[in-house]
Order: C-alpha cells, then structure tokens, then sequence
C-alpha cells in the first residue's frame, strides 16, 4: 500500500468535476482481511454505534480509538498533504479565508485546540438488510472537506446490493444521485461537505451527502478515513 502510486492531478481533476474520486486497488487483500478480522478485537475501538438506535438507518459501526491501525494512521497521515492543497484551492476559490496546514498532525492540533480530540476513522459492518441513510461527517465546526472509504469486501461475492450512494443538490435544480459498486481494495475519495462547481456568476458551494443502499444479501465492511476530529 503506497499514495506514491495515486496520481494526484486525476483526484483534483476528478473531485473539482465530480465531487468524488476513485483509487482502484489500492489496499492489498491482506490488509482488508487484517481489518475486518480486527472488528472483534474491543480494545481497538472508543465506542460502538447500532444505526438503528439513532436512525441512521441499520447496520453497525465502531470508531477507532488512538492509537489508530498503522494501516489507517499511514493513509489519514500522508494522504492529507495532497489533498490539503486541493481544498485550501477550493478555500480560494470561494473567497473563505482559511488554509489548511500542509502537515496532517498540525491540522489534529487545530482540531483539539477546537476541542474536537475524538478519533473518527471508523469501520462499517453491515449484513443482509442493512443501509445507512443519507448524511455528512462533520462533527464539529471545523472539519476537513475530503474524507475516504475503503472497500474490504468484493461485492456479488461477499455481499450483493449495498451500493454506495452520493447526492449532490444543485442549485435549483433536482438532486442527482451517484451509484458507485467499488471492488475490495479500491478506495472512494469524496468531499465532506460539498464540492466546488462554476456557474455563470463565478465559483459556489453544491451541497453533496452520502450512505449506503440496502445489502440484498452478505456482509459488507468498509472503513471511513476522516481526517478531523470530533467533539
């Protein structure tokens, strides 16, 4: 697993025009099999969340507590240096005057100076029925825009339906809905909150969500990248 292999310009290129970005095979079986087999392990996690409970929608989900797993730390460390660079661009872009710094533990910093100290990144567990409702990670006043989600499982394998789903809304527009089936080992890199778009009176915010269709039948595991964190 390298981000040296990530061409950098194809996210930017990918994320300015649609919000989301696709990284084909970039997490070896291995370290998929090695996440989903840690699911059990409790002292890995800060806290457990049944979807149902909260109405968003059903299945589970744990977050992970520091320290995080390498694999999880290697990627939300020096993942974020590119992608800070195409966010502080959209900043720009917007007239919001606000840079995020070029190093991942600065940002944290920033974060618990904000008293946002809880870790996010977080793995997914869902079975035959299980969907997660439409929604946004942001946790707190400050948040990162981009945030990723690895794919553990191979879909009409592993599991079949559970599409991941993005909604952007457009101004005055209808919302138009993103269907991705990603293959275990790829990761989806997307924004947080909205995306930048141009129209004919310059540069504004399109609102983007996402979640998960219902599983028809499996299991499905994922783990959330989230680079901020939370209250």
């Amino acid at each position: 697993m390298n981000i040296n292999s990530i061409n950098w310009q194809n996210v930017k290129a990918d994320l300015d025009e649609q919000g989301y970005a696709v990284i084909p095979s970039l997490i070896p079986t291995e370290i998929c099999s090695q996440l989903i087999a840690s699911y059990t392990q409790a002292d890995l996690y800060r806290s457990t969340i049944v979807m149902k409970r909260y109405n968003f929608g059903k299945g589970e989900y744990k977050y992970f507590a520091y320290p995080l797993p390498e694999s999880i730390a290697y990627l939300r460390n020096e993942m974020y240096s590119p992608l800070s660079k195409i966010a502080n661009e959209w900043n720009q872009k917007l007239g919001i005057h606000f840079t995020y710094p070029e190093k991942h533990a600065d940002f944290i910093e920033a974060c618990h100076q904000q008293n946002q100290c809880r870790p996010t990144p977080l793995i997914l567990k869902y079975e035959k029925g299980d969907f997660n409702t439409l929604h946004q990670d942001l946790y707190g006043d400050l948040y990162f825009p981009f945030q990723a989600v690895l794919f553990l499982t191979q879909v009409n394998e592993d599991y079949t339906g559970g599409e991941f789903v993005l909604i952007e809304q457009k101004p005055r527009l209808q919302s138009q809905a993103i269907v991705l089936q990603p293959n275990r080992g790829d990761m989806v890199i997307f924004t947080t909150n909205f995306r930048v778009a141009k129209g004919t009176r310059g540069y504004f915010r399109s609102p983007m969500k996402h979640g998960v269709s219902k599983l028809h039948s499996g299991n499905r595991y994922t783990v959330g990248i989230i680079f901020h964190d939370a209250k």
